[in-house]
């Protein structure tokens, strides 16, 4: 299976990307290819055009590959830091750009956008592992945990991936290497779940 991988931290030696590491190993290991792009390195740009949001086409190479590799991909795993209850803005820019309509999703013949999607993307699950300073507690009661809505409902739902699960490691600023350690062993659980040998 091709599965795509997409982290978006800024920081090269951050613990989202040891979680990029480990299941871009864990998918390896299992026999499947890793389509891997961490955001920050390949300096992927998040704006999207007024020409290009119009037009709902790209000239941008990067863009056409990302696009290319996700109507591909049987699985997707999206790694990224819980920021204000989003994603990175990298991460949100890439949504931007790449899931784009005719890309990731259409809407019936005579349809102007005002209606129900049709997914267009193929893979069978879709996986986000977040990191967060934020306690589970307040997270749920307070903010109501606007990440996993996000994925689940608005992006993922939305461009027709059915299997969706999403693990959030935290406190992530106080956390220990045992602590980390166990979260790594927890990401090659889940990476195992969806995409087994």
């Amino acid at each position: 299976m091709k599965i795509s991988v997409i982290l978006g931290h800024p920081y090269e030696n951050s613990f989202n990307a040891a979680i990029a590491e480990t299941v871009i190993t864990t998918l390896k290991n299992n026999g499947h290819t890793a389509m891997f792009h961490d955001l920050g390195q390949e300096n992927f740009n998040p704006i999207l055009s007024d020409k290009e949001l119009i037009s709902e086409n790209t000239e941008d190479e990067l863009v056409l590959c990302h696009q290319s590799e996700i109507k591909e991909a049987d699985g997707i795993v999206i790694i990224h830091p819980n920021w204000w209850g989003q994603p990175p803005a990298i991460v949100k820019g890439w949504i931007d750009r790449v899931l784009r309509k005719n890309v990731a999703y259409i809407f019936p013949e005579g349809n102007n956008g005002g209606g129900f999607p049709i997914g267009r993307l193929k893979a069978k699950a879709g996986l986000v592992f977040n990191t967060s300073n934020t306690p589970e507690e307040r997270e749920n009661t307070v903010f109501g945990d606007p990440l996993h809505h996000i994925w689940k409902d608005c992006i993922f739902g939305f461009c027709g991936v059915k299997i969706f699960d999403r693990v959030m490691f935290r406190v992530i600023a106080d956390s220990t290497c045992e602590e980390r350690k166990q979260w790594l062993d927890e990401v090659r659980q889940k990476v195992n779940q969806y995409f087994p040998q």
